[in-house]
């Protein structure tokens, strides 16, 4: 009986101080463009991502204004205490895809849930594309070296 009366008084300060957390974030508002911009900084941390993908639109602000635009590519959709988060990525020729998207998906759900006490339900990544460049360059440089030897 008492253990039972112990376990009813513990539920009940539970109760309590979820609701006393509730009210203290309720005048609290981040914004979708504070948690994409948090993702982004987050994916470019990850090795293997050769850039992102985004939208022509972002693509001429990003020139005109001459600054990095940290949420491109990135879609984030914010319902009142959860997050869901769509990444586009280009990633690098020779690194495995898998491993690259879930060390996206590691890394994005931990600093945005750090940062803002939002509960990250969903980070989904799209590879839009494999960036070739480096297999161009050591190409270029093997065949340079053939036309230097003869």
């Amino acid at each position: 009986m008492e253990e039972e009366n112990k376990v009813e008084e513990i539920q009940e300060e539970v109760v309590e101080l979820q609701e006393e957390i509730k009210t203290e974030n309720e005048g609290i508002q981040i914004s979708n463009d504070v948690v994409a911009v948090i993702a982004g900084v987050a994916v470019s941390e990850v090795q293997g991502v050769s850039g992102m993908a985004g939208g022509f639109a972002g693509g001429i602000s990003e020139v005109l204004s001459g600054k990095k635009n940290l949420a491109k590519g990135i879609k984030v959709e914010v319902n009142e205490n959860n997050a869901r988060i769509d990444v586009n990525i280009i990633v690098e020729y020779g690194s495995r895809i898998p491993d690259v998207a879930f060390e996206i998906q590691n890394r994005i759900k931990k600093a945005v849930e750090g940062m803002t006490g939002l509960k990250v339900e969903e980070v989904n990544v799209h590879v839009q594309g494999v960036n070739t460049d480096m297999i161009k360059e050591e190409n270029g440089k093997d065949n340079t070296e053939e036309s230097n030897n003869n």
